[in-house]
């Protein structure tokens, strides 16, 4: 009975998986296949995919961009998510810097505009120290700011759960064993996270791949990735073959990735 019980309750769960991800990744790899103005299947999209410099180079963008922001990302988070398992209120201070995950990306990115603009917060205060006004907006390093504070959220919240779950006496151990705190660090505390920092990776990197918002209202299209690639066909060009080709190499960069940070087992 209880068997049955677990069926039953799974039926929702396999719905949504089959609805909002089998579905539209087969219909996806379907209009891959496909031309504009044939029927035909064919590898066309594909070809002209591998064989296009320019698609190849909004590929290797994608993977500088997204790789700059995960490893940005890292350096900022590790410290912060490591400082924070030693707060007394630290439960409170993690729910300070997850809550900007809240308000709406939209919301956020307009923000930025507002404070890199050329008459920004940013310019006001270069203006008052006597350094004048600069083209900070609809620049990489702009890009990579926001994308990086969009992302710390996420890379800090695996991290802390990491370090939160990590035994004390271990770290006092290796003190009493004469291991300095760089040593102490490399040997045990940062093997002990990698599954924090693994998770983190994950969720900054993969989602850094196919920006396409940001691209646009922060990058001011100087910034040219995968994901501005695939909104650029489906919304303009109406290549939606193309469009498609795209999304599945995308589809396939992230599980690469996936595959590659995925938690490796001990093996016997």
């Amino acid at each position: 009975m209880t068997s049955l019980y677990k069926k039953l309750y799974a039926i929702p769960y396999y719905l949504w998986l089959g609805l909002f991800v089998i579905i539209p990744l087969v219909m996806l790899l379907w209009q891959s296949f496909s031309t504009t103005g044939s029927d035909t299947v064919s590898f066309d999209n594909y070809i002209a995919y591998f064989s296009t410099p320019t698609y190849l180079l909004m590929t290797w963008n994608s993977v500088v961009y997204a790789l700059i922001v995960t490893v940005l990302t890292l350096v900022i988070s590790y410290p912060v998510a490591y400082i924070l398992t030693r707060l007394k209120y630290k439960q409170l201070w993690l729910m300070l810097i997850i809550l900007p995950t809240w308000i709406n990306l939209l919301l956020k990115t307009y923000a930025f505009i507002g404070i890199f603009g050329q008459y920004g917060s940013v310019n006001n205060f270069l203006t008052f120290v006597g350094l004048g006004r600069h083209q900070i907006l609809f620049t990489d390093a702009s890009f990579i700011i926001v994308a990086s504070y969009i992302s710390i959220p996420f890379m800090i919240l695996p991290i802390f759960n990491a370090l939160e779950e990590m035994d004390d006496n271990l770290v006092d151990a290796a003190r009493d064993l004469g291991a300095n705190g760089f040593q102490t660090f490399i040997r045990v505390v940062w093997p002990l996270s990698l599954n924090g920092v693994r998770s983190g990776v994950q969720a900054v990197f993969i989602p850094s791949l196919s920006l396409f918002m940001l691209t646009r209202l922060i990058g001011g299209n100087k910034v040219i990735t995968l994901g501005t690639a695939v909104e650029e066909h489906f919304l303009t060009t109406q290549n939606w073959g193309m469009g498609s080709t795209i999304a599945i190499i995308l589809v396939l960069a992230m599980v690469l990735i996936m595959y590659l940070t995925r938690e490796r087992g001990d093996k016997k």
